[in-house]
């Protein structure tokens, strides 16, 4: 039996999820992931909120609180962003200031969750969820800094880490595996966008309600493949930009690194001469013939999306090529 088609979560997320009245499916990935009843207060008013005919990278950010009145942040990029670690950082930041008011003690500052869907490969490492958050530990000793009863009382926590931001990373195209739990039935259909048969985690059946394929209209259904071309555009772009700069590179590398080499091992002996030479040359070459490939590809690849009517903001985003280098 053929399964369901439902519409992908951060085509959702920018159009349809910005509906209160869809705001369960939200919510229950939320709830989902960090184990409290979330409810969404408000769609953050900011610049990556805004849709455009060029929006193919569909940031979004959501605002979610539970009982306890801490903040969550929500955001998906599909841009292969080399600085998002930093991105992150800066949006939890944002975030503290503007739940502040002036002149208000600094036991008024809001915990704050970061949590990111990131559809591009991000760091390295085998996972497909993480989670990060603030320690002090001693130089010397490793203990790790705790609160003092007084403060365990007043700030209503136990440790200094649930002062501070948090932060989820989903690598969602890294889950290949068979789901089993809640939260990776909900991670299988954000990398596929099926639901797996009996699926019971919160806020699916307000996917298989809500988020059909079948329910959109032709101008929608345009729209969304559209953004689904868009994405396959850039995610090829970036692959063979790796891929073909890592051979080019390799190869140049190999070339270079013989000659080199051979040249070293006639002036300091043949026998130690050519093997030291040689590996040498090699390291270097290749490393020197991969940031050269590189370049080059990624001025191609610019070069491509501009003729593509990329705009040069997502063009810098996924190639780091600026207006001025393609004028």
């Amino acid at each position: 039996m053929k399964k369901e088609k439902y519409i992908r979560f951060d085509w959702a997320m920018k159009r349809l999820l910005r509906n209160k009245a869809n705001y369960g499916v939200l919510e229950g990935f939320l709830t989902t992931l960090l184990g409290h009843q979330i409810k969404i207060r408000s769609l953050l008013e900011s610049e990556s909120n805004l849709e455009s005919p060029e929006d193919k990278g569909n940031r979004v950010d959501m605002l979610a609180e539970n009982e306890n009145g801490e903040l969550f942040l929500v955001e998906i990029q599909n841009n292969n962003e080399t600085a998002y670690f930093q991105r992150m950082l800066f949006g939890t930041s944002k975030l503290v200031t503007e739940y502040i008011n002036r002149g208000d003690n600094y036991d008024k500052v809001r915990k704050i969750y970061s949590i990111n869907i990131v559809y591009f490969p991000l760091g390295a490492g085998s996972d497909y969820i993480y989670h990060g958050k603030t320690e002090f530990r001693g130089m010397n000793s490793n203990e790790l800094l705790e609160l003092s009863p007084f403060q365990r009382q007043k700030f209503n926590v136990d440790a200094v880490s649930e002062l501070y931001p948090e932060y989820y990373i989903l690598k969602v195209n890294d889950f290949n595996k068979v789901a089993k739990s809640p939260l990776e039935e909900w991670i299988y259909y954000l990398n596929t966008g099926e639901i797996p048969d009996g699926a019971t985690a919160p806020g699916l059946d307000g996917v298989r309600e809500h988020l059909k394929l079948g329910s959109m209209s032709k101008e929608e259904l345009r729209a969304y493949y559209r953004h689904l071309d868009n994405l396959v555009i850039l995610h090829d772009c970036i692959f063979s930009s790796q891929e073909e700069a890592r051979f080019e590179g390799m190869a140049k590398g190999l070339a270079e690194g013989r000659a080199e080499g051979r040249a070293e091992g006639i002036a300091e002996g043949r026998a130690a001469g050519i093997a030291e030479g040689r590996a040498a040359g090699i390291v270097e070459g290749r490393a020197e013939g991969i940031a050269e490939g590189e370049r080059k590809k990624q001025l191609e690849i610019a070069r491509a999306m501009r003729d593509k009517n990329f705009s040069f903001e997502d063009i810098t985003a996924v190639t780091g090529i600026t207006a001025e280098e393609l004028s």
